[in-house]
C-alpha cells in the first residue's frame, strides 16, 4: 500500500502518540532498522520522520546522503528532561572528532549553548552554507526496528549523539523540517551510531521513491527485502572512492569528506562512449572533480564540457523525436508524443555510468533520465553544473528514484542495482504496514 505524503506524517504520528506501548529499550538483538522517506513536492527534497527528546516528538527531518551529523533547530521550541551537552574532551566529542571548545556567549546557559561544550560544523547542502558553531549533545531517538520484510517495534537509543543549530539554518528545508539526517562515512552520521550501538555491520540501503504520493525506505543492517524480491541478491558492487578534502557545499580542506564518491571513468549514450576530458573524472590535489552521489540536488548535475557531449549525444541518438522548447532547469526537451514507452519508462537512449572495467556501469533509463514537465513535454533530467564546479558529476535525486543502492562503510563499497522496474517492483513497495 502507499502512502501520500500526508499520510506518512498522520501514520507517524499515530505512531509516536503509541509509542508508551511499543517501544523498547536498546537491545544487541536489534539488527535492522527502517526509515520511511517520502519526496517533498514543492522542495524535491526527501523527508523522513524520527523521534527525539523526552517526551518522545516525531520531528520532521531532511535526508542529507552525505551529511557528517545529525542536526536540529534546539533554537525554536527544543524541550527535552534526557538533553545532555557533550563537554570538551568527553567521549562524544572524541567520536564526534572535534577539537573546537567553547563557552556560551549568552548571559546564562540553555540548551544549544552551553559553557566548555564541543562543536562541530553542520551543513545545510540545500543553501550552501555551514555552521562553525554547531554543539555536540546527547538525547534519546526512537527508530522503528525490523526484520528484513516487516516493520517491528520501536526501539528507544538513550544516549544519541547529534549536533544542535540556530534557527537561521533549517532556511531552505522543505516545510516544517527541522534538520537533517546526515548518512555520511564519519562516526557521528546516523548508519555508524547505529551500527555501533547495536553491533551490527556499518551498513545501510537507500532506495527512494520516484513519486511525491508514495514512500520510499532507508535500511540499517543486512537483509532488506521488497516484497517477495531479494533485491539485495542481484546488485553489483564498485568501490567507494574517498576525497582527502572536505567538499561540502562550503569546502575546508582539513579533513576527508564525509560524502560518497563513485570512480566513473567514462559515459555511455546508446551505448557509444563520448569524448570527455578525463581529468574531470578524477579528484584532484585540491579536492576537486570525480562523481559523488547526492540527496542535495533534486537532478544530476554535469559540469558544462561532460554536459554538452552527453546532450549532444543523446539528441543524436534520439532523432526522430520532435525537440522543443527548453523548461528550466532542463535545456534538453521533447514532444511526448514522438517518444515511445517501455517498461522503464520512455524510449530514449540509455546513459551509462562505466565503473571499474567497461563490462561494470550504472545503466540510466528513460524513468531516470527524463523528466515529464507538462502533459506533452519531457525534458532530460540533467542540469548544466557550468565551468570548474568543485565536483564534475554529482549523480541527484530523480536518477538515484527506485534504484536499491547499499553503502558498505566497512569495506567502502557500493551496491547498486539500476532500475527496480526491471524486476517488476518500485521502492514503495517496503511493506510498512504488517508488522513483524
Amino acid at each position: 500500500m502507499a502512502f501520500t505524503s500526508y499520510q506518512f506524517i498522520l501514520l507517524s504520528s499515530i505512531l509516536f502518540s503509541l509509542s508508551s506501548y511499543c517501544i523498547g529499550q536498546t537491545s544487541p538483538q536489534t539488527k535492522a532498522f527502517i526509515l520511511p522517506v517520502t519526496k517533498d513536492s514543492s522542495t524535491l527534497q526527501y523527508v523522513t520522520q524520527i523521534g527525539q527528546r523526552t517526551p518522545l516528538v516525531p520531528i520532521k527531518l531532511t535526508i542529507h546522503l552525505g551529511g557528517q551529523t545529525f542536526w536540529v533547530d534546539c533554537e525554536n521550541g527544543y524541550v527535552s528532561s534526557t538533553y545532555r551537552p557533550a563537554l570538551c574532551g568527553s567521549t562524544q566529542c572524541t567520536i564526534a572528532k572535534v577539537n573546537t571548545c567553547g563557552n556560551c556567549s549568552t548571559s546564562a546557559p540553555k540548551i544549544g549553548c552551553n559553557n566548555n561544550a564541543c562543536y562541530n560544523t553542520p551543513e545545510n547542502p540545500f543553501i550552501k552554507t555551514l555552521y562553525s558553531g554547531g554543539e555536540i549533545n546527547e538525547d534519546v531517538l526512537s527508530i522503528q526496528s525490523t526484520d528484513g520484510t516487516n516493520p517491528g517495534k520501536f526501539v528507544k537509543i538513550p544516549s544519541f549523539i547529534f549536533t544542535c543549530v540556530p534557527t537561521f539554518l533549517t532556511e531552505g528545508l522543505a516545510s516544517g523540517v527541522k534538520g537533517t539526517v546526515g548518512l555520511g562515512r564519519n562516526r557521528i552520521a546516523l548508519p555508524s551510531q547505529l551500527a555501533e550501538i547495536f553491533s551490527f555491520p556499518r551498513k545501510f540501503a537507500v532506495c527512494l521513491s520516484s513519486s511525491t504520493q508514495s514512500s520510499g525506505v532507508i535500511f540499517f543492517g543486512d537483509g532488506m527485502m521488497l516484497p517477495k524480491i531479494d533485491v539485495s541478491k542481484d546488485l553489483i558492487f564498485m568501490p567507494l572512492i574517498t576525497n582527502p578534502f572536505g567538499t561540502g557545499s562550503v569546502p575546508f580542506l582539513n579533513e576527508p569528506s564525509s560524502e560518497y564518491y563513485i570512480g566513473v571513468k567514462s559515459i555511455r549514450v546508446n551505448g557509444k562512449t563520448v569524448t570527455i576530458n578525463r581529468k574531470l573524472l578524477g579528484i584532484d590535489k585540491r579536492g576537486d572533480g570525480g562523481t559523488k552521489i547526492s540527496t542535495g540536488t533534486p537532478y544530476s548535475i554535469l559540469e558544462t564540457s561532460i554536459y554538452d557531449v552527453v546532450t549532444k549525444a543523446f539528441i543524436d541518438e534520439l532523432s526522430n523525436a520532435t525537440r522543443v522548447a527548453a523548461v528550466a532547469p532542463f535545456e534538453t526537451c521533447f514532444s511526448s508524443k514522438s517518444v515511445g514507452s517501455t517498461r522503464v519508462g520512455p524510449a530514449v537512449p540509455t546513459i551509462d555510468l562505466v565503473l571499474q572495467t567497461t563490462r561494470v556501469y550504472w545503466r540510466i533509463f528513460g524513468a531516470n533520465s527524463m523528466v515529464k514537465v507538462s502533459q506533452d513535454v519531457i525534458c532530460l533530467g540533467f542540469v548544466n553544473g557550468g565551468i570548474k564546479p568543485t565536483t564534475s558529476i554529482v549523480i541527484g535525486g530523480y536518477q538515484l528514484a527506485d534504484n536499491l543502492l547499499q553503502f558498505d562503510l566497512a569495506k567502502s563499497t557500493l551496491g547498486f542495482s539500476s532500475s527496480l522496474l526491471f524486476h517488476q517492483t518500485t521502492c514503495a513497495n517496503f511493506n510498512f504496514t504488517t508488522m513483524a
